[in-house]
């Protein structure tokens, strides 16, 4: 026994070594009152904390936008849809290209140095030189110069203004140390390859959080007590550890919450009302159904290239009104979505009253599988001995592979869901999942019949941003190359679609805005490129409170919305929480 206690002893201390820790910095018990303790954000050990990088882990990885650690110019609200202040005090257009950013003065780095427009500067322009997570803003920003220590001038591409992508970097671009990271570009020969892979286990960043330690079960981030952050929100955040425990399966991570290990979780429960059944103090942000706030549509892209199936609007409409969509979201989505109202547009109070309604309701389609008979009969596609339709040129409706990658359980459900529908109106559909790297080449380069994936999360370019990912036919190449533009990997195309798209971002009259969002609208319920087949939120976001009081829910500080209290203005739920 004694010899196994060493052997174990020794293997630890090798893992710890191999993150650049030693056996001394592994953490005691972290105190439970003062730790909130997270899950579902981060599935294995850390690559790196770098972000320069585009696979970095929690609490930097820019996928999700952390502002625990580095921050942002401005927090996005989901619920209000508007810009709260952080590193940026305010914001104006000078002119219809220039867009001018004033920095709150009082912002600092961890190791004391003052933050200012040269870093705000390097961290946008780094992005011109280099292809990092953020570069894509950068095809519409000409520049970014200082005027003054905290005067920041961004000026539109005057061949691709667009004023919604310039707003959004306020709430996206991370703002990195130019002290810091202009020398590792320096000593890396500025080569965006080595400079990615910097590991940057001690971030020098502007927020209110540190890494403390990390290995490959956690990763626990430590309060910084002289945060300048503390003139902004009248306090530190109340958590002074935030412990982020990474289980190597979504039931290992459940089981976890379970045990009350966990306080805030971001792993999809099946059944999460069976927490609360007990009598124990679970909570979601809405109290019934559906239990989370919409953030994204799952869907299905047709590929537009496929005879009978992408030059055929009315069998893509009638696979449309086939599929039992309560059925997915009940049993695929564990009734986490509400019935999807067709359309680019969620409808939450920020983005609903872009479209007016009236001009588009005609056009939305129910679940109607008789009625999705009928349109096909009306267009003479009639059922051959096996019971699927053929159309009067002699095309069979399937069999099309509908796909997605394999393990996204509420995926593949929604799927299966979606083959058994289509067979009860004669369409041939049959379910492929492939593992992800295979699947996602193949939908990049438009080898796939159908294929399942979703839409763009909320921010200050939706509903265009979801528009442009899906309908934006602009440097889309043909088959065989990847898309990398966006996600239109169907290949849709619509001349007018692509007209409005590229005009929108440049309009600042509400009343023409709200005519061009309803007249895409339009164009994208008449054509369907894309079928949605759920609401889904960005994050879950699933709370304990033996622990902590004061999460907010829709009952109780309703303005701080989910998907996570790292993220956007939700950060403000860590001040506004106390231990029991």
């Amino acid at each position: 026994m004694k010899g196994r206690k060493v052997f174990i002893f020794f293997t630890i201390l090798i893992a710890l070594c191999a993150f650049g820790l030693s056996a001394a910095d592994a953490p005691k018990e972290l105190p439970r009152n003062e730790t909130l303790y997270i899950n579902g954000l981060q599935w294995g050990p850390p690559a790196n904390f770098n972000p320069l990088s585009t696979n970095a882990a929690f609490p930097v990885g820019y996928v999700n936008n952390y502002l625990l650690v580095y921050e942002t110019l401005f927090m996005f609200n989901q619920l209000t849809g508007q810009s709260e202040p952080l590193l940026g005090k305010s914001f104006a257009w000078t002119d219809k290209l220039s867009l001018k950013v004033e920095l709150n003065p009082a912002a600092k780095w961890n190791d004391g140095k003052d933050l200012n427009a040269a870093d705000v500067v390097y961290s946008y322009m780094a992005a011109k030189r280099y292809a990092l997570p953020w570069s894509a803003y950068m095809d519409y920003i000409d520049s970014v110069t200082a005027q003054g220590d905290s005067t920041v001038l961004i000026k539109l591409n005057p061949a691709k203004p667009n004023r919604l992508y310039a707003l959004d970097s306020l709430n996206k671009v991370y703002i990195v140390p130019q002290h810091v990271w202009e020398p590792i570009e320096s000593q890396d020969g500025k080569d965006i390859t080595k400079i990615s892979q910097e590991f940057n286990a001690n971030p020098v960043g502007s927020g209110a959080y540190k890494v403390m330690f990390y290995d490959d079960t956690r990763i626990i981030c430590q309060r910084d007590d002289n945060y300048w952050g503390k003139a902004l929100f009248g306090k530190l955040p109340a958590p002074k550890y935030i412990a982020h425990m990474i289980y190597k399966s979504n039931d290992a991570g459940t089981n976890a919450f379970r045990q009350h290990e966990v306080d805030v979780s971001q792993q999809f429960i099946n059944k999460v009302w069976d927490l609360w059944k007990k009598g124990e103090p679970y909570k979601t942000y809405l109290d019934k159904i559906p239990y989370y706030l919409p953030g994204g549509t799952p869907s299905i892209t047709f590929n537009m290239t496929k005879k009978g199936l992408g030059d055929n609007v009315e069998v893509r409409r009638a696979i449309a009104m086939c599929i039992d969509y309560k059925k997915i979201a009940e049993v695929a989505m564990s009734n986490y979505s509400d019935q999807v109202v067709p359309g680019i547009i969620l409808q939450t109070p920020s983005e609903k009253p872009l479209v007016d309604e009236s001009a588009v309701k005609s056009l939305w389609y129910k679940q109607d599988a008789a009625a999705a008979n009928k349109l096909l009969d009306s267009i003479g596609a009639m059922k051959g001995a096996d019971g699927i339709r053929v159309l009067k040129d002699g095309t069979r409706l399937g069999p099309w592979d509908v796909s997605c990658p394999y393990g996204w359980s509420d995926w593949n459900a929604s799927l299966e869901i979606v083959v058994q529908s289509a067979k009860k109106i004669g369409i041939d559909l049959r379910t492929k999942f492939p593992e992800f790297p295979v699947w996602y080449n193949d939908v990049k380069n438009g080898n796939f019949d159908i294929c399942m994936w979703s839409t763009t999360n909320p921010g200050v370019a939706q509903p265009w941003d979801r528009a442009r990912d899906k309908m934006d036919s602009t440097g889309v190449p043909p088959i065989g190359q990847p898309v990398v533009s966006n996600s239109n990997f169907g290949r849709y195309k619509n001349a007018r679609a692509d007209e409005l798209i590229d005009k929108i971002p440049q309009e600042t009259d509400q009343a023409k805005l709200k005519e061009m969002y309803t007249e895409l609208d339009k164009i994208f319920l008449t054509d369907l490129p894309i079928v949605q087949l759920m609401y889904r939120p960005s994050l879950f976001y699933t709370v304990y409170e033996g622990v902590w009081k004061g999460l907010p829910d829709s009952k109780s500080n309703p303005s701080n919305v989910p998907p996570t209290p790292e993220m956007g203005s939700f950060i403000k739920a860590l001040y506004n929480i106390s231990a029991k």
